[in-house]
């Protein structure tokens, strides 16, 4: 199926603790989830000739793990970094610039032990158009299209709300996730408005921890302890770094260019797909993303969700970890995400999915500014 010459995710793991995690640094969580991928892989840092990561430098975080690394990658674009970093280690391999590399992410996103100060420059697009009328943080930037997509399109504020609700039904079933009560569409609406028309169930979680993984050749795949996850295709793309200056506030154009590459790169229809981890940053994200995957129509992803098409027992099983709204979120979700699908397609998740063969997973960096799109699969998807 898939056209990669063969690359496969070997090792991957989180930090042991997730949601609260005060007395670990940001980088001190990269360097805990780097070591357990790499126990998960059975490597140990010799092994590893290539680190990539988001937030922190790769040179610190290879000088922190004792690595000596021939390939960096410090590709920084929000929450859907890792998806890229993914897509450039199966590059550089496949080149022979290296043959292991180690893709760390920690984020002290709560508890804001060692962050990096982060803040639109002043001379910047957003830093100029956006920040001076206090469009700054997330909450006050990702919902500008809500309203134009629920007047376009008919979304009801009870409609959006079925998606934290679904993915409640998720997050019951795995005991990591910080929020596993069941919740209904009163309790979403009854919720602390945050900006409208988002309520605070409709928002991500904001968390402390860390994960990682490990990306080699398919050779090197071979003799390793757990089954290696193949990297079937992959895509990458940006739009404007304002959400103001969309094409569409509707629709992510970045979405739907990295998900055309990497289908076509798969060489898949959306027929195969087995499995589905949508960034959810806020409950309308993985709206835009069914529509622009192509998985649904303009205008009909609330509707599949309200049919319970995403939820346990559906046909297009999504964001089973319960999500960045209820299983954690430590400010760039994206490593979760491939996490979740590694660990559907090994068979191992908490509320795995059977007969996993094929996961996609979506990313997104900044308020629709990024986006990566990975197609991972088991073995025989590989060919």
């Amino acid at each position: 199926m898939s056209r990669r010459p063969g690359v496969a995710i070997v090792g991957a793991a989180e930090t042991e603790r997730i949601g609260r995690v005060p007395d670990m640094s940001a980088m001190q969580l990269h360097a805990a989830a780097g070591l357990a991928a790499l126990r998960d892989a059975g490597l140990t840092t010799a092994d590893i000739d290539g680190v990539a990561c988001a937030g922190e430098s790769p040179v610190d975080v290879a000088d922190t793990l004792g690595i000596r690394a021939g390939y960096l990658d410090g590709t920084m674009v929000g929450g859907a970094s890792f998806m890229l970093h993914v897509r450039h280690a199966a590059a550089a391999i496949e080149a022979g610039l290296c043959h292991t590399v180690l893709i760390t992410h920690g984020e002290s996103g709560r508890s804001r032990i060692g962050m990096q100060p982060w803040a639109p420059a002043p001379q910047s697009v957003r830093g100029q158009f956006e920040v001076p009328y206090g469009a700054i943080l997330a909450p006050s930037t990702f919902p500008i299209g809500v309203l134009r997509y629920m007047k376009r399109y008919g979304m009801t504020p009870e409609q959006l709300a079925m998606v934290p609700v679904v993915q409640r039904r998720w997050a019951a079933r795995n005991p990591r996730a910080k929020l596993r009560e069941p919740i209904t569409v009163e309790d979403v609406l009854a919720s602390r408005m945050i900006s409208y028309p988002l309520h605070l169930l409709e928002c991500c979680l904001v968390t402390d921890g860390g994960a990682a993984i490990v990306v080699t050749s398919r050779d090197r795949a071979a003799d390793r302890p757990r089954p290696p996850v193949h990297l079937l295709g992959a895509g990458e793309a940006g739009e404007s770094p304002a959400i103001s200056q969309m094409a569409d506030l509707t629709s992510s154009r970045a979405f739907r260019d990295a998900g055309r590459a990497a289908f076509a790169e798969a060489g898949i229809s959306h027929a195969d797909v087995d499995h589905l981890m949508i960034y959810d940053a806020f409950a309308h994200v993985p709206l835009y993303g069914l529509e622009d995957l192509g998985f649904v129509g303009r205008g009909e992803s609330f509707s599949f969700v309200e049919e319970g098409h995403t939820a346990p027992g559906g046909r297009l099983p999504t964001n089973t970890n319960g999500g960045g709204l209820a299983y954690t979120h430590t400010g760039m979700y994206g490593m979760f995400a491939i996490q979740e699908s590694v660990r559907q397609v090994r068979g191992e998740a908490a509320a795995q999915v059977d007969g996993v063969r094929v996961s996609v997973v979506l990313g997104n960096g900044g308020s629709f500014m990024s986006a990566g799109v990975l197609v991972l699969g088991a073995a025989e998807a590989a060919g």
